[in-house]
């Protein structure tokens, strides 16, 4: 049994079961290792003729020589009688759901929550959640202690947001005015998810031992399913087309024209800077996706946009804002006054962007390779992929991108094979986005489609 140091804590490897790495200079000090990776420091004690365990907390939280320290101080009240876990108990049953959101947001704006691939969440995936916590879970639960909480309760929460009974106006600081949360299906989901990573968090803190949220049915969420027809991009391409025209809207245009040609976040795509731009690679180096570092091959369409937007922009964002040097800020409010009272008004960002993925599904390629274009994480698989640039990548980027462009101009094209080089690609697309509309043949014919 080795002495509890950061190295030995460190080499210390989740395996199938939990186990407990004993220190051999403390007894009755351990290092408790989960399945799961998380590690725990724990002290080991008889009172009463009974063991107990007592949990003081999780590395990262606390340093092996900071939880020596408490273990001592810890196996001195012991010595005088006290009973540490016994304490804890009593104390933690009583907590609420409020007071574990405190806790839990405490060490969630400490960068101490994980999210996903082990690393910190974002700063915009920690606002989400606060407004949630503050919007729905408090409002509705916050009272309730948390170690009586059932899956009842949080179906009904869950039906509750649902039914939008923690709908508000409130001022925000992105948007001029007032923003309305309206709750629905898809924020419910969310919110029910939120909640149970906020349970495990209870549960690693010796809390609760069960989660309440776990196995809770969530409804679908329809935006998630939702795409774009033929027709519909038609009718988005007479939108845009309407709208640039107004020189308000013009950067909104053209974000929205990159959105549904890249299909990248819509964050992806307003927080663009030049530099992570590489047009003679045909693909974006984003440095701070969802997924962490990510490259995203680009088709011809948005290649030829951004080597002529770069010719007038020289600063640091490709959509600038209006402030000295920062990105464009009025999104939000500029997509609402587009689509709203148009039969696209339950049009999203992310419904472009699910109607970019289905689009290449339509058009034959396979599903790692459109994880690729998009930058979703399909195991080890497509993060080796997404690194090799190949003619593949690049021909179902233009492609895509190209029939897309082709359906906001009003007009398609059939689609056999694409060059590498530029002039080669430019030349097909030019062609082939000059064919009339109806000239595409049977969609499941060789020559409209093309596996990947």
């Amino acid at each position: 049994m080795p002495k509890l140091t950061k190295r030995a804590v460190d080499a210390a490897l989740p395996g199938e079961k939990d186990y407990v790495v004993w220190d051999d200079e403390l007894p009755g000090f351990g290092l408790r290792v989960f399945t799961s990776g998380k590690r725990s420091y724990v002290i080991q004690y008889r009172l009463g003729g009974r063991s107990r365990r007592y949990t003081i907390g999780l590395h990262g939280v606390w340093t092996a020589e900071t939880a020596r320290q408490e273990a001592k101080a810890q196996f001195g009240r012991i010595a005088r009688g006290e009973n540490p876990t016994e304490e804890r108990q009593l104390d933690q049953k009583a907590i609420t759901v409020k007071e574990l959101c405190v806790l839990y947001l405490k060490d969630l704006n400490a960068g101490l929550i994980m999210g996903k691939g082990g690393r910190p969440k974002k700063p915009g995936t920690i606002g989400t959640d606060i407004g949630r916590i503050h919007r729905h879970i408090i409002p509705l639960i916050g009272q309730r202690r948390v170690k009586d909480l059932t899956k009842a309760d949080v179906s009904k929460m869950m039906k509750d947001v649902i039914a939008g009974k923690t709908r508000v106006s409130i001022k925000t600081e992105k948007l001029r005015g007032r923003a309305v949360v309206r709750g629905g299906a898809g924020t419910a989901a969310r919110t029910v998810g939120l909640l149970g990573g906020i349970m495990t968090f209870a549960i690693d803190a010796g809390i609760i031992e069960t989660n309440p949220a776990h196995g809770i049915r969530k409804p679908k969420d329809n935006v998630r399913s939702r795409r774009l027809t033929e027709d519909e991009y038609r009718t988005l391409g007479r939108m845009l087309s309407a709208a640039e025209k107004d020189e308000r809207y013009a950067i909104t245009v053209a974000i929205i024209r990159q959105i549904a040609l890249t299909g990248c976040r819509r964050s992806e795509i307003i927080n663009l800077r030049w530099k992570e731009v590489d047009t003679g690679a045909s693909c974006l180096r984003l440095i701070d996706s969802k997924e962490g570092h990510s490259i995203r091959p680009i088709g011809l369409p948005v290649i030829e946009f951004l080597d002529e937007r770069r010719k007038s922009d020289q600063g640091t964002y490709v959509f600038p804002g209006s402030g000295d040097d920062n990105a464009f800020g009025s999104f939000p409010n500029r997509w609402d006054q587009m689509f709203a009272g148009s039969s696209l008004a339950d049009v999203t960002p992310h419904v472009l962007r699910h109607s970019f993925a289905s689009v290449g599904n339509d058009l034959g390629f396979t599903e790692v390779t459109i994880a690729a274009l998009v930058g979703h994480s399909i195991g080890t698989m497509t993060s080796k992929y997404i690194h090799t640039l190949d003619t593949a990548l690049i021909m179902a980027a233009d492609t895509i991108s190209g029939y897309i462009q082709g359906l906001l101009a009003g007009t398609e094209f059939k689609q056999t094979a694409y060059a590498l080089d530029r002039d080669s690609r430019k030349t097909a697309l030019a062609r082939f986005l000059q064919k009339a509309a109806g000239d595409v043949g049977d969609p499941n014919s060789g020559e409209t489609r093309l596996a990947a």
